[in-house]
């Protein structure tokens, strides 16, 4: 076989057929328009470039080569955490307070809110510190040709029209067209091999000649060429990403569910507060006689204590502590919490959307499953000897071929496999380009004209020399005189988004005839850890989708490798203005993932599956994840992500790859219902507290002395903060707080504890008690003991004992009720307490322990046979009844499609039996025939 030149088109195999035609995978370049004005800045003299008066024109036009900033003022971002209903409702208590000159109050209030709003702000600048990161990943300074001079700038001055150098290793400055045009001013039709991976989510560098657009931030790897700077700033493919987070502003899912929690609670506290003030100044005033300026003072006094105490004060603060101890868990498996309400969100993401290369993937290219030829092999005889070159010949012959030293991917991912598989590489002592037994005498380089390197080799042993080419699988095709065989494994290759590089050597002494060893197929693999990571968080109820900018058929096979489904949407599919928004969404839905995805493609994915109700995580670690990472419900950075990933993203991961989600998925579920345990039994409580004490103080004239009012509110709340590190069942499907549900769980169970404290009440008033102080303290006990214990029944939504509470939980809630028995048993002055005897004491304590068990049931009850058609019965409102209706028109669809399923197999078990009858039938026939053919010949 002989090296020739022919043209693909008059090139036969012996048999006058044309070979097979080789099919390359073609790269789909990001395409940005050029507007016409624009354009006409554009054709500046290369080797002249502008003058300092163009470039000062053009900077007032365009502004300078720079994402602009936009900062928040740090004190009104801090007033910001006192606004929300809670805090309206703490700051009018705390007013009130400090009027009435009620200090203790006052101090309590005030701690609160400052608390809460250091938390808040000490905790989060997402926005800002993301365009900083952005900004840090623009090149600092640039070779430019300025007043007919190669000089060096800054990269903040650049204009559309600069004429640029880039060279190995060169950050490119600004969006640019490459102008074919050597630095010094020489025509070159070679390419620019330029990364980025940053910016794409490609796996591969790419090459860019002539005429192409090369963005902002890439980095040029091998190569080097003038460009002309076509756009800078914000109007760059970087700077649109930028201003996609500026713009990301919107609030988070936890925040919505606490302030529609606080918004319910201020109105039902406001509701009472307001008719009982009313009703204490006019109708049951505890002293009639007094002036009405005395009566409205001392009923504000009292609506306010009973308003404190009814607040849920602790809430914020409880909430914010279980997060933290959840974030300081979390830090030990090496995940970081940036945004601690992101723990409460990650608990209740359905769909995770993965970056692929770098995040499912080592963004690493290593040796796959090659084509190997057999020895002896021609254009007209692919079997030769029949014996097939090794995987240690392939990859040995490819190592002789290899540039030592060289920064090229793919020449590196060739060599460490060599290395690694290759038993006379492995074993050497100095891993240098030295190879034992063999000694290469030449090597000639990859060019773009040739493609391919060379190398002449001698085999030490038998001093016999030989030539190695390595290179574009179509010359090394043309260069051994065809071959069908390697041709079809290369389409295959193609097919399944694998790089391919041909290897050839030569089998005669004249060293002109090349015989095919095989082609390498090269692939970004995916970690060890991603696919038992996807099937993970499917046992968990995430469904996972890939997003990659990389080709389709990539993006498949990957997906395919990691146990997915090859449903891989094109991302221009997003953009499809054929079809509504709705089908769109529905698109996204059903498929496994996305390709060829730009910045906006993310962001758009994310921002659809929101708008259908979903709850979005969003994996990255380049620029261009930055906006998709910022506008998901939680964003992840991955380890060894960029610096823009990691400001954009609430949960930064130190480990590689995504295993260490599935820790922060069950850590989060486990924090998330510790959360809506404390916020059920708040509410329950809060319930409980307003309805006994408005009924009996417009009916009775009951009420109880503020102090133990307020013992009751510090005394409960400070104890639950222990539920931050209680024993917590983890669901195996994301987590929702059902507001619906939690609602009217709190509701029958606080008019069932304000029925069994006006039991109590009734019992001891007028059976009993015939002492008002010491009613007072009977009352306190038991409004402070039934209701706290309730949260051993709503930490779980099963029976209380499929779980056992942790025993620093156990300790806090039980302590403080038995300090409040010995308090209430022995009597306290100071705090009003009237001594009630260890009879009242203990009884009081007992029953509470039963009523939480038999209230245990009532909730278990409820939340079995809870659904979403009754909470529209419940709560109907018009986005509940659509959202219904649409429930339930899918529901008739998919029913009419699994009946016709269950039909078409029924038939098809039918079909099959009967064939299967009649080629039992036809056997039986068979033996039939040939017994009575043998039996006539013995006869």
């Amino acid at each position: 076989m002989t090296e020739h030149n022919k043209h693909d088109d008059d090139v036969v195999n012996s048999d006058g057929k044309k070979p097979l035609k080789m099919e390359e995978a073609v790269h789909v370049e990001v395409s940005d328009d050029i507007p016409p004005e624009l354009e006409a800045l554009l054709h500046t003299e290369p080797l002249l470039g502008l003058t300092d008066a163009q470039v000062q024109e053009r900077t007032a036009q365009f502004g300078l080569n720079e994402i602009p900033e936009h900062k928040t003022n740090p004190l009104l971002k801090f007033l910001s955490y006192f606004l929300g209903p809670i805090s309206y409702l703490l700051e009018i208590a705390c007013i009130l307070s400090g009027v009435f000159q009620s200090w203790i109050d006052f101090g309590i209030l005030l701690a609160v809110l400052i608390i809460n709003a250091c938390i808040g702000f000490f905790e989060e600048a997402r926005a800002e510190s993301a365009l900083d990161a952005l900004k840090n990943t623009l090149a600092l300074k640039s070779r430019c040709w300025r007043n007919g001079k190669l000089v060096e700038v800054d990269s903040s001055t650049l204009v559309p029209g600069d004429i640029i150098a880039l060279r190995l290793g060169d950050v490119i400055p600004a969006d640019c067209r490459l102008l074919g045009i050597g630095v010094t001013g020489e025509e070159s039709e070679g390419t620019l091999q330029i990364d980025q991976s940053a910016l794409t989510g490609e796996s591969l560098p790419v090459q860019k000649g002539k005429g192409v657009t090369a963005y902002s931030s890439a980095i040029v790897k091998q190569g080097q060429m003038l460009a002309v700077v076509t756009k800078t700033g914000i109007n760059t493919f970087i700077g649109r990403a930028a201003n996609l987070i500026s713009i990301t502003t919107e609030e988070g899912h936890f925040q919505k569910i606490i302030n529609s929690i606080g918004n319910f609670l201020v109105a039902i506290t406001l509701a009472m507060a307001i008719a009982l003030f009313f009703v204490r100044v006019w109708a049951v005033p505890d002293k009639p006689k007094d002036p009405l300026g005395e009566r409205v003072r001392h009923s504000l006094l009292e609506v306010l204590v009973l308003t404190v105490a009814a607040i849920p004060v602790g809430l914020p603060t409880i909430m914010s502590v279980t997060m933290a101890v959840g974030a300081s868990q979390l830090a030990k498996k090496q995940v970081i919490v940036k945004r601690l309400t992101a723990i409460e969100e990650l608990a209740s993401v359905s769909i995770l959307c993965s970056d692929k290369t770098g995040t499912l993937t080592l963004n690493q290219l290593s040796f796959d499953v090659p084509y190997l030829s057999n020895k002896g092999n021609t254009t007209d005889n692919f079997e030769g000897t029949g014996v097939a070159y090794t995987e240690e010949e392939l990859l040995l012959t490819s190592f002789f071929a290899s540039e030592p030293g060289a920064q090229d991917p793919i020449e590196s991912a060739i060599r460490a496999a060599a290395q690694d598989r290759v038993t006379v590489l492995r074993e050497r002592v100095e891993q240098d380009h030295h190879i034992p037994g063999f000694k290469v005498n030449n090597f000639i380089p990859f060019n773009p004209t040739s493609k391919y390197t060379e190398a002449t080799v001698t085999d030490l042993s038998t001093q016999k020399k030989f030539r190695c080419i390595k290179g574009a699988p179509q010359v090394i095709v043309r260069m051994v005189g065809g071959h069908d065989e390697a041709t079809k494994a290369v389409n295959d290759f193609a097919k399944r988004g694998l790089r391919a590089l041909g290897v050839a050597i030569t089998v005669d002494d004249a060293m002109t005839k090349f015989e095919m060893v095989g082609m390498i197929s090269l692939l970004d693999p995916p970690r060890p850890d991603s696919a038992h990571t996807i099937e993970e968080c499917r046992k968990l109820g995430i469904s996972v989708k890939m997003i990659t900018g990389d080709q389709q058929i990539i993006g498949k096979e990957v997906a395919h490798r990691l146990g997915m489904h090859r449903t891989i949407l094109d991302a221009s599919k997003l953009i499809d203005d054929s079809i509504d928004e709705e089908a769109l969404i529905d698109r996204c839905v059903k498929c496994d993932g996305f390709a060829q995805v730009i910045p906006e493609h993310k962001y758009k994915v994310v921002e659809l599956l929101q708008k259908r109700g979903y709850l979005v995580g969003m994996t990255g670690d380049g620029v261009n994840d930055a906006p998709a990472l910022k506008k998901a419900n939680v964003g992840i950075a991955v380890e060894g992500c960029t610096d823009a990933a990691r400001s954009a993203a609430d949960i930064v991961l130190l480990a590689a790859g995504l295993s260490t989600i599935v820790d922060g998925v069950k850590t989060s579920r486990a924090i998330f219902q510790r959360m809506r345990s404390y916020a059920l039994y708040r509410i329950a409580s809060t319930i409980h507290f307003l309805l006994f004490f408005f009924i009996s103080i417009c009916a009775y004239g009951f009420s109880l002395p503020p102090i133990l009012i307020l013992m009751i509110a510090v005394l409960n709340d400070a104890a639950t903060l222990v539920i931050s590190v209680d024993n917590a069942q983890i669901s195996q499907r994301p987590d929702k707080w059902r507001l619906g549900q939690l609602l009217t769980l709190s509701f029958v169970l606080g008019i069932l504890l304000m029925i069994v404290s006006f039991a109590h009440f009734f019992v001891a008033k007028d059976g009993f008690v015939k002492d008002a102080g010491k009613l007072q303290t009977i009352m306190y006990l038991q409004i402070s003991s039934c209701p706290h214990f309730v949260i051993f029944s709503t930490r779980l939504p099963g029976y209380f004992y499929e779980n056992a509470p942790s025993w620093t939980f156990i300790i806090a809630v039980a302590g403080t009720q038995v300090f409040a028995m010995f308090m209430s048993i022995f009597g306290i002055k100071v705090f009003e307490a009237t001594a009630i005897g260890w009879e009242w004491g203990v009884s009081v304590l007992a029953i509470s322990t039963v009523v939480f068990m038999a209230l245990d049931v009532v909730k278990v009850a409820i939340i079995r046979s809870w659904s979403f058609e009754l909470t529209v019965k419940l709560y109907p409102t018009s986005s509940r009844k659509a959202l219904l209706e649409e429930r339930v028109a899918r529901r008739v669809v998919k029913d009419r499609a699994l009946a016709n399923i269950a039909k078409c197999r029924k038939v098809l078990y039918m079909t099959m039996g009967l064939v299967a009858w009649k080629r039992t039938l036809k056997q039986q026939r068979a033996k039939i025939t040939g017994g009575s053919a043998s039996t006539v010949v013995v006869l």
